[in-house]
């Protein structure tokens, strides 16, 4: 279906459409935050951050700050009317500026508003601050060897008789991983406009996944009810997790001085201090002794998701939980204990990124799954089967959530075929006895990722539809755009359901004022929520427009059917424009509020066990690299990717998702490296010194197929899958395929145990470890 014809034809449900904002975007026509005309008067903001890891704070002088050219006022906490406090938990624990004591590199002190940007950057350097250094800590052992103090309290999943397990294995190991964290790297940068009305009211235009969020935490810090504050937001550029909570401090300030000043106030970090304020993917210490038979077959495990969490909560509570939630993938275990270690450490307060804590929990789990194969000479995707989730049997969770949906045999099995898995594999082997520089490596992964929000109170939606007299139908829903295609699938559900062209669905911006209550686009439960909370106002309408019909056309409201274009009343078709007019003149109303509330799902956390997900989707991906082992340089050669997205609602936006995800996963896995020098300080800032794949690093044969048999047992919107976060872990399968490769040099008798980014100095370090294990 071309372009035109989709958006004119009515019924365009799981149609492959463009993205409604694809021409806006590579034209430069799509309006961002800093796109919007600046109200006369605006102002600039900008924070000061602090240069100390951990450290009291003794003096701070802002005479040279405030006399610096163009500076109109300075802000600092004492001009906060309300609490100064932007933690998204109960623990009042991140305050909007220090006051006594920092807490890492970066924590923001004060802000600068100033007639121009430029004016109150310059400015924010020139407070004369004396420090009183305390001992900080940035990494999980530097935590563990002082004092083990956690964020949150840590979550244990505990299911079967572990030590018995483990005593009772044929064979055991132990092992240790590190699982570096992740920047969001998001084009568009943290930003908030902010513009004061009367009373207490206030306008903030906010690049956030969370609109809702911002409203309670400019509230909370204003010392206003949330009526008084609106929070909008058309579109983000990118997102990824980061401006989930993240965005909740440039937005609040951004408010604050524009109540102290009357004045609109724009606020836009540089990509440097983003990069140093802002929290990022968590990394891991990952500790774990399995047992498992001759044949492979796990029999227990005992894991420890050690997470360096940052100097404050934020999410790393729920990013940690769902580590555990993750520490199956897609296997049985007979016993397992899995116990999270949120640590307190003077970075950053790491925080949601796309996949939430399941990436880590999975690459755990793979490592174990790869030392059993390399103990045991075998093909690691022979021990991935042997331990997958039965369909009748062996299927509960270490949650004690049971699988009812398992469809990783079916996937796995058609991509071991379609990418001829078994004969590259072999010539792999045989490149590689020849080959005396170079090396090959080849792996096939699979994916099952629990869809849902964890805190159950956030798995809700709503949504408002205005149906006009002349037929246009008006969208809001509480979902934001971040380039992954939710507004256009709303969209579709919404003129599916009135059998109405994609052209008569006006996708609104998301706004608090017509949608209260949101939650967070994120656990890639946009589309699940919003689409089924916009279905239902939907429903709401036609239930009205069914019986005004019935009465008009003096016929069962059995007989009135939504048909392609309009709506047939017994032997009568009318248009679909004809009836609303029709129903206007009859005083029917037609707006609704939708809602929706994803059913059957339960946590207790202290009890750590429940059905946090509604279900499950699965996904599998082979790839193939080359590595040179005088350098530790590689490429990734091939990737095939079999991936579940339900009865797709959109198999072009689906498909870019798993595509985008995948390279985001790789780029996260392999090249993409956090370090903080002796000083605490986030040296890796900027692109010059933090790599993200370019267009050069995708693989030059990459073929990614939707399962088109695959719909979803449970009643989601169209039986559609979520696809934001899943695809991310199909890139696990190129640190098996690096591991083998390294391997080779040992002849496959060493599992590698490569830490993660799998950098090219960890490669070429591999492979020394193997040459002196070849001996």
């Amino acid at each position: 279906m071309n372009k035109q014809s989709a958006i004119t034809a009515p019924g365009v449900l799981h149609e492959p459409l463009v993205h409604d904002s694809a021409a806006k975007h590579v034209s430069g026509r799509a309006e961002y935050i800093d796109d919007i005309d600046e109200p006369s008067g605006t102002l600039h903001a900008y924070l000061a951050l602090s240069e100390r890891a951990h450290a009291e704070i003794a003096s701070m002088d802002l005479t040279a700050v405030r006399a610096a050219p163009g500076v109109v006022d300075v802000v600092t906490a004492d001009d906060i009317p309300g609490e100064n406090d932007i933690s998204s938990t109960h623990l009042h624990d991140e305050p909007v500026f220090a006051t006594t004591k920092v807490e890492y590199w970066g924590q923001p002190l004060f802000a600068v508003v100033a007639e121009t940007r430029e004016a109150a950057r310059r400015a924010s350097r020139l407070a004369r601050i004396e420090y009183r250094d305390l001992p900080h800590q940035t990494d999980v052992d530097a935590a563990r060897a002082n004092g083990n103090r956690l964020v949150t309290a840590p979550l244990k999943l505990e299911r079967g008789d572990v030590a018995a397990g483990l005593a009772k294995a044929q064979r055991r190991l132990k092992g240790s991983m590190l699982i570096g964290g992740q920047e969001h790297f998001y084009l568009e940068g943290q930003i908030s406009l902010a513009v004061p009305g009367e009373d207490d009211d206030v306008t903030v235009y906010a690049s956030t996944q969370h609109p809702s969020e911002i409203q309670l935490m400019v509230g909370h810090v204003l010392g206003v009810e949330m009526h008084a504050v609106t929070v909008n937001v058309r579109r983000m550029g990118g997102g990824f997790g980061g401006k989930e909570t993240q965005g909740n401090l440039y937005a609040v300030v951004a408010a604050l001085a524009a109540k102290k000043l009357h004045r609109a106030i724009k606020l836009r970090p540089d990509r440097d201090d983003d990069f140093q304020t802002t929290g990022k993917r968590h990394d891991f210490r990952v500790d774990y002794e399995v047992g498992y038979d001759d044949d492979g077959r796990i029999q227990a495990v005992d894991a420890v998701y050690a997470a360096r969490a940052g100097w404050s909560a934020d999410l790393s509570g729920p990013v940690t939980d769902r580590a555990l939630f993750h520490c199956d993938n897609a296997y049985w275990y007979p016993a397992v204990r899995a116990r999270s270690e949120p640590f307190y450490t003077n970075t950053c307060s790491n925080t949601a990124f796309r996949g939430f804590g399941g990436p880590q929990g999975m690459v755990g789990c793979e490592r174990w799954i790869e030392d059993i194969a390399y103990a045991l000479g075998r093909d690691p995707l022979e021990i991935r089967k042997a331990n997958f989730y039965g369909t009748d049997t062996n299927n509960i969770t270490p949650y004690h959530q049971t699988v009812t949906d398992n469809v990783i045999h079916r996937v796995v099995e058609e991509l071991e075929a379609s990418a001829d898995y078994q004969a590259r594999r072999e010539a792999v082997i045989a490149f590689n006895r020849t080959s005396k520089v170079l090396k090959k490596g080849i792996a096939l992964t699979p994916v099952k990722f629990g869809i849902s929000f964890t805190a159950t109170w956030y798995n809700q939606a709503g949504a408002l539809v205005h149906v006009y007299r002349d037929g246009s139908i008006h969208l809001s829903h509480g979902g934001t755009e971040m380039g992954q295609g939710l507004y256009i699938k709303v969209a579709q559900v919404v003129a599916d359901e009135f059998q109405v062209p994609l052209a008569s669905v006006k996708i609104n911006a998301t706004t608090t004022g017509k949608v209260p209550n949101t939650s967070a686009t994120a656990a890639s439960s946009g589309t699940d929520l919003n689409g089924a909370a916009a279905a239902d106002a939907c429903r709401q309408i036609k239930a009205r427009l069914v019986a005004h019909a019935a009465r008009v056309y003096e016929v069962s409201e059995a007989e009135v059917t939504f048909e392609p274009g309009g709506v047939r009343c017994g032997q009568k078709f009318v248009t679909f424009a004809e009836l609303v007019a029709s129903a206007y003149v009859g005083r029917v109303q037609l707006s609704a509020a939708g809602f929706y509330k994803t059913p059957r799902i339960h946590w207790d956390r202290a009890a750590g066990r429940g059905d946090p997900f509604y279900y499950f989707a699965y996904g599998a991906s082979c790839s193939e690299v080359t590595i040179d082992t005088l350098t530790g340089e590689y490429q990734v050669d091939r990737v095939d990717i079999l991936h579940d997205v339900g009865k797709s609602l959109n198999p072009a936006i689906d498909k870019g998702q798993v595509e985008g995800g995948f390279i985001q996963g790789m780029g996260w896995l392999t090249t993409e490296e956090l370090w903080w020098d002796g000083k605490g300080q986030l040296r890796t800032h900027a692109p010059s010194t933090y790599k993200i794949p370019l267009a050069s690093d995708v693989p030059p044969i990459f073929n990614v197929t939707l399962a088109e048999w695959s719909v979803n047992k449970e009643a989601t919107i169209g039986r559609s899958k979520a696809v934001g976060e899943p695809p991310l872990m199909l890139a696990i399968s190129v640190v098996e395929a690096l591991s083998m490769a390294v391997a080779s040099v040992a002849e496959y008798r060493v599992a590698p145990q490569l830490d993660t980014p799998v950098t090219p100095e960890r490669v070429l370090m591999g492979v020394e470890r193997m040459r002196k294990a070849r001996g």
